[in-house]
């Protein structure tokens, strides 16, 4: 008998040891729930705030939970990218490493996953879902940068969140993906580019940051405008080389 595909989640990190041991144990424990196969992957940009002795640990307990540290690199994208070449399996995700993602949201979005969805992704903008941390001149930004993806957007797959960095998606519709390496807006890239004919939106109340800072910044702004301005001139065609294949 065929068995469920294999599911794994990268976590991206960077000076986050003081929440990803929480993390870890917390989407362990929603994913145990699910009796599936899966392996947690975190992919630490060379942190050196003893993140790698902490998911060592727990990994010589757990061979689900594996680290890979990135030497010289930075960025998200980048380091999701990393973490879904190094993974045999057929269904990927991501979630933040700072606890501002409800680790606990997995099975339901796992369940969206299997009731036909291509993408599912945790919502801040769906009803019930809600930001109540933010202050105004946060909201508006967001807000702004959401609208000003709206006509890159397919029609038929036009989501309220596609800036989110807490999704599940499979393998298969992201293989003809490419994805730019310094972006930093992973989902954004998969909604415009993938083959992605479904879309399930989970809603999550966004949490408070508990370890790490923000990674929003002049630099990832300026990014994130180079990465909207590659996809209104080229959302058709690839840009990059880095594409997601898997791993032997």
């Amino acid at each position: 008998m065929v068995g469920p595909p294999k599911l794994a989640i990268v976590i991206p990190t960077l000076h986050e040891a003081g929440s990803i041991g929480e993390v870890l144990d917390r989407l362990r424990r929603s994913a145990d729930e699910l009796e599936i196969p899966y392996e947690l992957i975190v992919v630490d940009d060379d942190s050196g705030d003893g993140i790698e002795a902490i998911v060592s640990r727990m990994s010589e307990r757990d061979r689900r939970i594996r680290l890979s540290l990135r030497k010289g690199a930075r960025g998200l994208t980048g380091a999701v990218i990393h973490g879904w070449q190094n993974t045999d399996a057929e269904l990927l995700g991501v979630i933040d490493g700072d606890l501002q993602h409800p680790p606990e949201l997995l099975p339901a979005m796992w369940h969206a996953l299997q009731a036909g969805a291509d993408v599912v992704i945790g919502s801040r903008y769906v009803e019930h879902g809600s930001r109540p941390k933010w202050n105004v001149l946060r909201r508006a930004i967001s807000r702004l940068a959401v609208w000003m993806t709206r006509p890159l957007q397919k029609a038929s797959v036009r989501v309220t969140d596609p800036m989110s960095g807490f999704f599940l998606v499979r393998r298969l519709c992201i293989q003809d993906v490419h994805f730019h390496p310094q972006g930093f807006k992973i989902l954004l890239d998969i909604l415009v580019q993938g083959n992605v004919r479904s879309v399930s939106e989970i809603p999550f109340i966004f949490g408070r940051r508990r370890a790490g800072s923000s990674k929003a910044s002049p630099r990832v702004a300026i990014q994130y405008c180079k990465q909207l301005a590659n996809l209104w001139r080229e959302h058709r065609r690839p840009w990059s080389s880095q594409t997601v294949s898997r791993s032997r």
